[in-house]
């Protein structure tokens, strides 16, 4: 078996420790909020801006004020910046002594049956985290009266850099993505997709010490969140992952702990990650050698069912006058499976839906109706295959699932131009 090691920490992982038992079962390796709102960006921490101050004074506050237009940075907090700077703020109080913490180790030494120097170490290694107060506000969903908008969020991914970013990543690892295609099934320009939203393909891998971001989360979970019981619970378990597989203290990743090119959480790690170099180790940080990200994108959507050849959607025209007569139910009969496939495009087409399906189309393959808001404008509609809701298994966005669609498929046909 592939040891798992932690490019960014000197802590790594042997081969030679003994592996613990695995807890639960992963349901996302990303953890960005499930709809479009004002920290939606999969964007890490921005690090990249720290050269421009090596430039006098006026230049440097030109690059700043560029570079911030582009990234997700100055949303985040003030105190969220110098957090993600530096891991555990210094001073912040540690779980070292936090009750729901030690009733935490307690329960789960009690479950994986540890010994007592297991559960010593467990305890020792989760006091080292640190509250990230900064942490918890980023996890609330945007207000009610935000509107959702595709046309938004979509420009924030299907921009011209990176798209050139993607030309750049798929030329240079055009053979190990057909061989993970050749594998798993999973086209280049759908990884390709997954990588460039996530972390623009190893740019922005996030700066939070992951042990800070899990523990704020597990045990500081913003009590205001409307499903705060289940996503505190979410990150207890990824927590235990972490705790449990004896991953360095040090790890960096995102607000929410995801890490590496792909942002997987500790248990996609543990299930999914995969050593598609055959150098004995997995490693999904490593930018220059990132055939293990690769393979391991791919071969987490093999597991959740993806199926070769399939297209993601189909365009559809939509019956508008129908839609609008008194007492039509038709679009919410649609939209009452949200994006579950579960409808033929004979049925659609009953309830005022065309599917633009070609000759070569199944028409018995289910289909979900995926609407997209666009603000005060008319929503975009899609019919999703189940391979639209594969994608939507790696962050449960219907919105995400799209741009990381439209990514890869501007990246593919740029890639196809004559390189200067």
């Amino acid at each position: 078996m592939a040891s798992v090691i932690f490019r960014s920490s000197p802590l790594t992982k042997t081969g030679t420790e003994p592996r613990l038992k695995t807890p639960g079962q992963v349901l996302s390796p990303s953890t960005c909020s499930p709809e479009p709102s004002r920290f939606n960006f999969s964007l890490g921490d921005g690090s990249a801006f720290a050269f421009v101050f090596g430039f006098p004074f006026p230049l440097a506050l030109a690059l700043v004020l560029a570079f911030a237009l582009c990234t997700s940075w100055l949303l985040l907090p003030s105190q969220a910046r110098a957090e993600a700077q530096t891991g555990a703020q210094t001073g912040a109080p540690t779980y070292a002594q936090h009750p729901a913490a030690l009733a935490f180790v307690a329960q789960l030494a009690e479950r994986e049956q540890l010994s007592a120097a297991q559960s010593a170490k467990l305890l020792d290694t989760l006091g080292q985290a640190h509250f990230l107060r900064s942490v918890p506000p980023l996890m609330l969903p945007a207000p009610s009266s935000t509107a959702k908008n595709w046309a938004l969020y979509r420009s924030r991914f299907i921009e011209p850099k990176r798209i050139q970013a993607g030309v750049r990543f798929w030329r240079q690892n055009q053979a190990t993505l057909k061989r993970a295609q050749a594998r798993y099934g999973v086209p280049p320009e759908i990884v390709v997709g997954i990588l460039g939203v996530e972390t623009l393909y190893g740019e922005h891998m996030g700066r939070f010490r992951v042990l800070d971001a899990l523990a704020t989360l597990a045990f500081d979970f913003p009590a205001e969140h409307p499903r705060a019981a289940e996503r505190q619970a979410y990150f207890q378990k990824e927590l235990a992952q972490f705790l449990l597989h004896q991953m360095p203290a040090q790890r960096l990743g995102s607000y929410a702990g995801a890490t590496g090119l792909p942002q997987f959480m500790p248990s996609s790690l543990v299930q999914w990650a995969v050593d598609f170099d055959g150098d004995g180790r997995i490693d999904l940080d490593n930018v220059k050698k990132p055939a293990d990200a690769i393979g391991s994108v791919a071969h987490y959507f093999q597991a959740f069912g993806w199926k070769p050849g399939q297209p993601t959607h189909w365009p559809v025209q939509i019956d508008k006058d129908r839609w609008q007569q008194p007492e039509n139910e038709d679009k919410a009969t649609l939209l009452a499976p949200d994006i579950l496939p579960s409808f033929s495009a004979e049925q659609m087409a009953s309830h005022g839906v065309t599917v633009k399906l070609p000759k070569t189309g199944d028409p018995k393959d289910r289909l979900a109706l995926v609407e997209l808001q666009n603000g005060s404008d008319e929503p975009s509609y899609v019919a999703g295959t189940e391979n639209f809701y594969v994608i939507t298994r790696y962050n449960w966005s219907s919105y995400y699932a799209m741009a990381v669609i439209e990514l890869g498929e501007a990246v593919a046909k740029a890639q196809l131009k004559k390189a200067p």
